[in-house]
């Protein structure tokens, strides 16, 4: 067997053993969190007054468990984007590999910003919003498994899309962009993000300009990411 099958071969092992990692360590912490689901539960059904119902036997319970496996996913986020980081830098060299520590930290702070910046803000105004249009001769009944569902993802969402810059800085260190082709693309770029935003966000252009206009701004700050990248990597900038 050559040397690029054994390394190809060793790449997917340690991506093996580091997902066997994530998911027993958000499952312990999905455990530990199914006592507080009630908990979670009346917190995050506070923009909509807790009115929630559920319409089969066993849909309360299945809810109990998804909101503890969410709420173990983003409790273990910390541990599992620094095994992201860490998996990425066996592709790096020994130079490179020392930034991990500064990018780990900089990725879940991005990741827990989004999520509080979607939950916090972008839900609460896009649930009143889509409620509005019950009127009066419609009464709102939403099922607790539809709504966790509809919380989960877009938190979750906004936490991804939030990691724009690193991906960007990211890009360019790996040398498939540069900051001349970010900012040359900047009006596609724009284009995607409102088509990314309007996929995300609750159907009615408020939210979607909510999310759109973090993430231009996100953009452009790694466009300057990405040009602190160039600079140290090929020691000019376009």
């Amino acid at each position: 067997m050559d040397d690029k099958k054994v390394s190809i071969l060793n790449h997917i092992e340690e991506l093996r053993s580091r997902l066997i990692k994530c998911v027993v360590f958000t499952v312990c912490c999905a455990v530990i969190l199914y006592s507080y689901s009630n908990r979670i539960i009346g917190m995050i059904s506070r923009p909509i007054g807790g009115k929630l119902v559920f319409i089969e036997p066993q849909e309360a319970f299945i809810t109990h468990v998804k909101i503890a496996l969410w709420g173990g996913l983003f409790t273990a986020s910390p541990f599992i984007i620094f095994q992201i980081w860490r998996f990425i830098a066996t592709g790096l060299n020994p130079n490179e590999r020392k930034y991990i520590y500064y990018f780990a930290p900089v990725s879940f702070s991005l990741f827990v910003f989004g999520a509080a910046f979607g939950f916090f803000f972008i839900i609460p105004m896009g649930l009143k919003l889509l409620l509005s249009y019950g009127g009066e001769y419609m009464e709102p009944m939403i099922t607790i498994s539809k709504y966790t569902s509809f919380i989960s993802t877009l938190t979750l969402a906004f936490g991804v899309v939030f990691q724009l810059p690193l991906a960007l800085l990211f890009l360019t260190r790996l040398g498939l962009v540069t900051p001349k082709s970010l900012s040359q693309k900047r009006r596609f770029a724009v284009v995607l993000i409102f088509i990314a935003a309007a996929i995300l966000t609750p159907p009615d252009v408020i939210s979607q300009i909510c999310m759109a206009l973090p993430l231009l701004i996100l953009y452009e700050i790694g466009i300057i990411f990405s040009k602190i990248a160039y600079k140290s990597t090929y020691k000019s900038i376009d």
